[in-house]
């Protein structure tokens, strides 16, 4: 089953290259083509790490409790107190 990040890593390089080249074909030079490519590849990612970014439903203490050395007890597994 293919997910918002499955498209978006296939989008990005489509970006990039159907951008620069649809550009280039409507008359720009490939210097001036590359940086708008480039741009609508990094809006993408963009959109990808800040508008829908990747956490789990509980947020960042899950990923920060089940790290070893992170949990409640402290490193090694051993009551700090």
């Amino acid at each position: 089953m293919t997910g918002y990040y499955d498209y978006v890593l296939g989008l990005i390089p489509a970006a990039l290259i159907g951008v620069t080249a649809l550009l280039s074909l409507a008359g720009l030079s490939l210097t001036s083509a590359m940086p708008a490519g480039a741009a609508a590849a990094a809006a993408v990612m963009a959109h990808a790490v800040f508008v829908r970014a990747p956490v789990s439903d509980d947020g960042s203490a899950v990923a920060e409790a089940s790290r070893p050395g992170r949990g409640e007890t402290g490193p090694g597994g051993q009551s700090s107190a």
